[in-house]
This record gives C-alpha cells, sequence and structure tokens, in this order.
C-alpha cells in the first residue's frame, strides 16, 4: 500500500467485481494447485504451487493468484486480463501492485487472499489485504509491517462471543480483520491503531468487503477512546516481549513498546473503565514466569488491581522456556537461525529475561467482565493440548459457559436441587477396568465440542451424569443413588451439587 489515503477508492467496486469474476476463493485456490500445496503453502513453501500453476490452463484466477497469494510477477498482458474493470492502472493507484515497464511484468505489492470461517451467523468469505510476508520479499520484514490473518488472529476471532451487542471495540485492529468480525454481532464498532498504514490496510479491507459501521481511529491503546465504553472490547495487542534495546527490530504487529509483559498488565487494569456494566473484554496474551513465580498468579494480580471489579477466566494455553520463546520471535521477524544476526537478537532477547530472572513465558486466552459489586467470576487454569471439534469457534462455547456460570451462581443449593438438567451431546464416558474385575479404576466423562475437557468422576457422578435426560431433577436422581449405592444421601448431595455447578459451566451438563 501506497502511505496516502485510499487513491482510487472509488474504483474498489470494480475491483470486487474481477475477484469474483475469477472467482478467487478458498475452495477455488485448492482445486487450482491441490491440497499438498495448499498445506505446503501455510509451512511458506511455494514451490509446490508454483509448480502447479504450471500444469494449469493460463486463467483469471491463476494469474491473480500467482500474483497476489505467491508473490510471483506476472506478464502486463495477464494481468490486465485478469483485472478487466478495476486494470491495471487501478491497481497501480490504489497501490496493490508496481509495473515493471522494461520486463514487461507486473508485481504484488501486497498480499491479497480469501479467506473463509464460520460462526454463529454461518458460513462466510473475505478478502484480505495485507503486506507481502517474508516469503515473498525475500528478506526480513520491515517494521512497519502490517500482518494478516495469521494463527492468533484466526484464534482470537474462534473465541470471540457472538452475541449481538450495541457497541464493540478491536484494539489494535492491524489489517481489520477482528473488526470485520465484531460487526458480524455489534451494531457500531471502534478499530484503532498506532499504525497509519495498518488503518489504510483495514480501511481498504471494510470497503473491498462492504463492511460498513466501522471507524477507524489512530492512537495507542485507549487512548483513541478516552471517556468512551463499549459493550465488548477485543484485542489482539502487540504483545510479543521484546527486549527494549538498539539494534532489536520494533515490529508495530506485535511489539507493544513496553518491558516484558506491561502491555497485557496495563490493558487489564485499563479495560475496565472502557466497558459497559457486563460488557466483556477479551484478548490474546503473553505473561512472565519469573524466578520460581508463578505466571497465572501474576496475571491475577492484575486484575485484583482493576479499579473497577472484574470477573476473569483466564486460560493457559501453552509455556515455552525463555529460549524457544526468543528463537520463535526472531524467525518470525524473518531472521535465520545460525546467522550472526539471530545470534546477536538471541542474545538480547536473553539479556533482557536475565534482567527480570524470567525462566518461561506463557501464552493463552483473558476474558474479563466489569460487574457491579463483588466478582463471581475467578477461573485462572492451564487447558495445554489440544481443543475440542468446534465448528463455529469457541465463541460459542464461552458465550454459553458465561450464561451457564451466572444461571448457577444465582441459584442456591435448593434451587440446584429442582433444576433438570440434560447431558450435552457430545458427552462421552470412558471407564477403565483391570482385566476380569468388576468395578473400574477410573471413570472419565469426556466433551467432544468446547475445549475438549476430560473430567474424572465417581460412580455417583458419573451416574448422575448418565441420568440427566431433563425429566428427572438433579434432587431426585441424588436421592434415588444414595438409595442404590447405600450411602448417606445428605453427604451424596454435598458431594454431588459442587460437581454439577462445575458440569453445568464446562458444558457437559445443560439446564
Amino acid at each position: 500500500m501506497t502511505d496516502s489515503a485510499l487513491p482510487a477508492a472509488d474504483r474498489i467496486p470494480d475491483l470486487r467485481s474481477d475477484l469474483l469474476a475469477a472467482g478467487l476463493s478458498v475452495d477455488a485456490l485448492t482445486r487450482l494447485w491441490g491440497e499438498e500445496a495448499a498445506e505446503a503453502l501455510h509451512r511458506g513453501q511455494r514451490v509446490p504451487a508454483e509448480r502447479a500453476l504450471a500444469r494449469r490452463e493460463p486463467s483469471a484466477l491463476a494469474t491473480l493468484a500467482r500474483l497476489f497469494v505467491l508473490g510471483l510477477p506476472v506478464a502486463a498482458d495477464a494481468a490486465a486480463a485478469a483485472l478487466p474493470a478495476f486494470g491495471v492502472d487501478g491497481a497501480v493507484a490504489l497501490g496493490l501492485v508496481t509495473s515493471d515497464d522494461a520486463s514487461g511484468t507486473i508485481s504484488a505489492a501486497v498480499d491479497l487472499r480469501p479467506y473463509g470461517f464460520v460462526d454463529a451467523a454461518g458460513p462466510a468469505e473475505w478478502w484480505i489485504v495485507s503486506d507481502l510476508g517474508e516469503l515473498a520479499l525475500g528478506h526480513a520484514l520491515p517494521e512497519d509491517h502490517v500482518l494478516g490473518v495469521g494463527g492468533a488472529s484466526l484464534t482470537l476471532s474462534g473465541l470471540m462471543l457472538q452475541a449481538p451487542v450495541e457497541s464493540a471495540l478491536d484494539l489494535g485492529t492491524g489489517c481489520g480483520i477482528q473488526a470485520m468480525h465484531a460487526a458480524r454481532h455489534a451494531r457500531r464498532v471502534v478499530a484503532t491503531d498506532i499504525s497509519p498504514r495498518a488503518l489504510r490496510i483495514a480501511a481498504l479491507n471494510l470497503a473491498l468487503n462492504e463492511i460498513g459501521g466501522v471507524e477507524l481511529r489512530l492512537g495507542s491503546m485507549f487512548e483513541p477512546v478516552a471517556g468512551e465504553r463499549f459493550d465488548h472490547i477485543v484485542s489482539n495487542p502487540p504483545f510479543v516481549i521484546t527486549p527494549r534495546s538498539d539494534g532489536v527490530p520494533a515490529y508495530e504487529y506485535r511489539d507493544g513498546g513496553m518491558v516484558g509483559d506491561g502491555l497485557v498488565a496495563s490493558f487489564v487494569s485499563g479495560c475496565a473503565e472502557h466497558l459497559t456494566r457486563g460488557g466483556v473484554a477479551q484478548l490474546l496474551g503473553n505473561w512472565e514466569y519469573r524466578g520460581t513465580g508463578d505466571g497465572l498468579l501474576r496475571v491475577r494480580d492484575w486484575v485484583d488491581a482493576s479499579p473497577e471489579p472484574l470477573d476473569a477466566w483466564v486460560i493457559e494455553r501453552d509455556v515455552e522456556d525463555a529460549v524457544r520463546y526468543a528463537e520463535t520471535w526472531i524467525r518470525d521477524g524473518g531472521t535465520r537461525p545460525g546467522s550472526p544476526e539471530f545470534e546477536r537478537l538471541l542474545a538480547a532477547w536473553l539479556d533482557d529475561f536475565d534482567s527480570r530472572d524470567v525462566r518461561s513465558v506463557g501464552f493463552g486466552y483473558l476474558l474479563l467482565r466489569r460487574v457491579e459489586g463483588t466478582p463471581t467470576l475467578r477461573r485462572f487454569e492451564r487447558l495445554h493440548g489440544s481443543l475440542g471439534a468446534n465448528e463455529a469457534g469457541l465463541g460459542v462455547h464461552l458465550g454459553e459457559a458465561l450464561a451457564a456460570h451466572d444461571l448457577q451462581a444465582a441459584l442456591t443449593d435448593d434451587e440446584l436441587l429442582r433444576l433438570r438438567p440434560v447431558v450435552s451431546g457430545d458427552v462421552t464416558e470412558e471407564r477403565h477396568l483391570w482385566p476380569g474385575a468388576d468395578a473400574p479404576t477410573a471413570i472419565l466423562l469426556r466433551q467432544g465440542g468446547g475445549f475438549g475437557r476430560a473430567v474424572a468422576a465417581d460412580t455417583g457422578l458419573a451416574a448422575l451424569v448418565g441420568a440427566s435426560d431433563g425429566e428427572l431433577s438433579v434432587g431426585a436422581i441424588v436421592a434415588a443413588l444414595a438409595q442404590l449405592l447405600e450411602v448417606d444421601e445428605d453427604a451424596l448431595r454435598a458431594d454431588l451439587l459442587p460437581a454439577v455447578r462445575g458440569m453445568l459451566v464446562d458444558g457437559f451438563l445443560r439446564a
């Protein structure tokens, strides 16, 4: 993209028309070069796709795929044929391509590719413009690089709550992808970024995909929305822990300019001021493990320090030791292992970690909700490993879990006993027995969706879950089990009711 404000913006409908006519879609690209080549592209290898294109008959789809997805030059006449309405001149004016008159070729100045997803509203597909990646550039990324739809973007959009709201804020919008997702459930969206370039690319993506109701603002953290509150805040912030030393690239898309995990701490302490009552903030983040301390306890301290009370559900998905963490993000910037530059940057990272006694770094999801009075949700947990099957993303499950938490938190034990729960359709039971034994040594209840949890259950809990068909109350089931197991009913009730509350919140049981 050029650094001026969307030249040729009035011709974006022509570009949309050409992309539709060429059939530039996720499925079409997969058919064009095959599953193996598509998977290789995800790993950063474009040779299989390039070889597959060489065997194909020329077409507008093949030209656009080679130009914008693979980042390879195409003949000027082929580009003109693939963009009959928009034209090469329109693409040049909008900063999408550059023209080399000497060689008669056109080269991409940006990455432009289809992006498909499924959410609560159903399947949809957009075209997303971002900066060219390392593969197309052939060198390390510039510091003002605007990232496309990466793994973190997919994670956050999948986690996003999808209940309709009046207003939403996307803090650190980048190419605009989270603001676009938020616009599917929020009537009004404000999207901010510290990068004018990112906001121009976000504006292009919004226009290209005909998404309205999104206002773009320049500024850092919550500065552009001072005094405003939102029903929903989402953020894939520049949370990557980066040394604050000379010679270390400060990539705008991942480095918020603060020491250590200070940016995430700042977000947590400041978000309540910008949430409506009951409003929810969702973000991705890193937290440091310092010395023998627990990183999740650091996050709990941030939540407790909020000037306004917050419910909190924080899930740690992974932990990397300091060396691996540094290696990951140095490679992410395009510096190859084994080079003198890589070793110099690694030393800078490790010096920075040593200055705070950081031994490892956690990564995960934060869900924060502004409440009145005493918070009822304080959940800090580690869920390392695979998730359940969630076609429409985890956002639907999280929304249901919040509603279930609120329901059970409002019920007294006597009211809970009158509840008639139903076991979720994705729950299965595993029983492990020694050969020849009559009684199981272990019982596991597993969910196929949600977070794919496995809960160890005793005979009483397994039987209660199995008997939950919507007809019997919890109290009736407990009474029957006490008689069957020949145990004291009051003791069994006291043992099972907390587990029932947890089963409701985690989605094993539904009210």
